[in-house]
């Protein structure tokens, strides 16, 4: 991989800018451009030809100055430690940038869940918390859902660790089932917190939303339902989504429930049957004449080889990492309001956080109450970083919306630190 697009070395260059800027302490710096702790393992899983595979795993806690790790696991065929460092690292940002009691982390296992059976990604999932149970905890490190993980693989592995540890303990885990411990509203919670998002972002640019033609890169969970809740709450036309093997273009829109029978019954919105559409590949996306681009897939989508492309006057970044340090610069350049991945994406880590809290209280609230919450969170979160953003225009430094919000955020980080004596 380029060096430019290894994920943990954005995550650095991303700190190192901010330090920068906000004249971070170099020891606080320091300490913040590494994890605390970092476990490779392995996990032997019994196939259904009979044999034993041996899958590596990772679990990264980045910093917990601010409370309990947060992070979800991935189970992908190309995970690397790297990119769970790096996704750590953004984690511990995005907790903080919401300011709630958390600090960051991730996990991984290196396996293609898409040719595993059931039988055979249980055994995987409760494998990996036989190999972690002990670096995890409601006070310790609480894992979620991340890639290619659901409520069921939580369930498993919430099922395993109270077999280790011989007692009932729902907040060790959150994205449960509902009838776990689960909370309401979580599973559509990161796209209805990028959407609360978006809402504020037009209002600041005066972009009519229900006349705006939206782009979404994605249709896993977090595209898919990105496109719903656009429609439902803003009355918004999306006009493109593509997936990892290419996707449709209408400039009169898509229909989103003959979409999603595309994706489900073919494998790809590609094969979307509607009159006047075409087809384009994932780079064709980011070249059209659309007001909001939605990349809700992998990282590094955007990057210096296509920013000068997108005609888009809103990056809404509901995926991880999704635009590399060179390309930010480019849209800041060009004047387009790209929002931060560890601001849009935080409904899902704010709704998690919520869903912990009921755990431990033993109260459970409506879908409602959590949408109502997460809409205060998060955008109190977006006033924070435009204000910091504007107090750094009135002293002549014209800095981003992401360099803002890591400003945020690593001065509560930092503050925690030193308060604890760390530095």
């Amino acid at each position: 991989m380029p060096e430019e697009l290894d994920p943990f070395r954005i995550a650095q260059e991303q700190l190192d800018q901010a330090a920068d800027i906000m004249g971070l302490d170099k020891t606080a710096h320091a300490i913040l451009r590494e994890p605390r702790r970092q476990v490779t393992v392995n996990i032997p899983v019994k196939m259904r030809d009979g044999k034993v595979k041996v899958f590596t795993g990772f679990r990264v806690m980045y910093n917990d100055a601010r409370g309990p790790g947060k992070g979800g696991i991935r189970f992908h065929p190309q995970e690397n430690l790297d990119t769970v460092k790096a996704l750590s690292a953004w984690m511990t940002w995005k907790c903080s940038l919401a300011n709630i009691p958390f600090g960051g982390a991730k996990g991984g296992v290196i396996c293609d869940p898409k040719s595993m059976n059931t039988t055979e990604l249980e055994n995987l999932s409760r494998g990996y918390i036989r190999a972690i149970g002990r670096l995890i905890g409601p006070r310790v490190d609480v894992p979620a859902p991340d890639v290619y993980t659901n409520p069921q693989i939580m369930a498993w592995m919430l099922d395993e660790y109270e077999e280790i540890v011989g007692h009932d303990e729902p907040g060790v885990i959150t994205g449960k089932p509902v009838e776990l411990g689960g909370s309401a509203g979580r599973y559509d919670s990161t796209a209805m917190g990028g959407m609360y998002v978006l809402r504020e972002a037009a209002k600041m640019r005066k972009l009519n939303l229900k006349k705006s033609r939206i782009a979404i890169q994605g249709f896993g969970n977090a595209g898919r339902f990105a496109f719903e809740i656009a429609q439902k709450l803003s009355g918004a036309n999306v006009v493109a989504v593509t997936d990892s093997e290419g996707g449709v273009y209408s400039p009169k829109g898509l229909d989103y429930a003959k979409l999603g029978k595309a994706k489900d019954n073919t494998g790809s919105v590609k094969n979307y049957d509607g009159k006047g559409t075409q087809t384009i590949t994932n780079e064709d996306l980011f070249d059209l004449d659309v007001d909001v681009i939605i990349p809700a897939a992998i990282e590094n989508a955007i990057t210096r080889k296509n920013a000068d492309k997108v005609k888009a006057k809103i990056v809404l970044e509901l995926a991880n990492g999704p635009v590399t340090p060179e390309a930010d610069k480019i849209l800041f350049e060009r004047g387009i309001l790209d929002l931060p991945d560890f601001l849009v994406n935080s409904g899902g880590v704010i709704v998690s956080y919520f869903e912990w809290v009921q755990d431990i209280d033993g109260y459970y609230w409506s879908e409602g109450d959590v949408y109502k919450k997460l809409d205060t969170i998060i955008t109190r979160s977006f006033g924070e970083v435009f204000k910091t953003q504007a107090q750094y225009k009135s002293r002549s430094k014209r800095i981003s919306p992401r360099m803002a919000a890591y400003i945020v955020a690593v001065n509560r980080v930092a503050t925690a630190m030193k308060a604890r004596g760390w530095y």
